[in-house]
């Protein structure tokens, strides 16, 4: 069984064959894949890797964990589950928008 990690502090300019290069070092991996922004195309900072075994999964989060890339601190641990997402609503839970108008903002007469 596999298992997915969650690699943070990338730098923006690593594709997903350089990650996967990195990661097989420890192990079989299984998939390799850069988050990027679906507007712009660019790297967000963050990706996934998935690991043949979770002892291959452990290997490297200790081997990589904390390391350095391109100057960027390396965050690597098990990746916990998506979230559903469903449609609707707001993210403080009612069906409406949040935002708020009001406070002084000064010049007015």
């Amino acid at each position: 069984m596999s298992t997915k990690l969650y690699v943070g502090g990338l730098p923006y300019s690593v594709t997903e064959q350089q990650l996967n290069d990195l990661f097989a070092q420890q192990g079989s991996v299984t998939s390799a894949k850069v988050i990027t922004d679906k507007y712009t195309g660019q790297s967000r900072g963050f990706g996934f890797v998935e690991m043949s075994t979770p002892e291959e999964a452990k290997k490297a989060i200790s081997a990589l964990n904390g390391t350095q890339l391109d100057g960027r601190s390396l965050t690597v641990n098990e990746a916990k589950p998506q979230e559903s997402r469903s449609g609707g609503g707001s993210r403080f839970g009612g069906a409406g928008g949040g935002g708020g108008r009001g406070g002084d903002r000064g010049g007015r007469y």
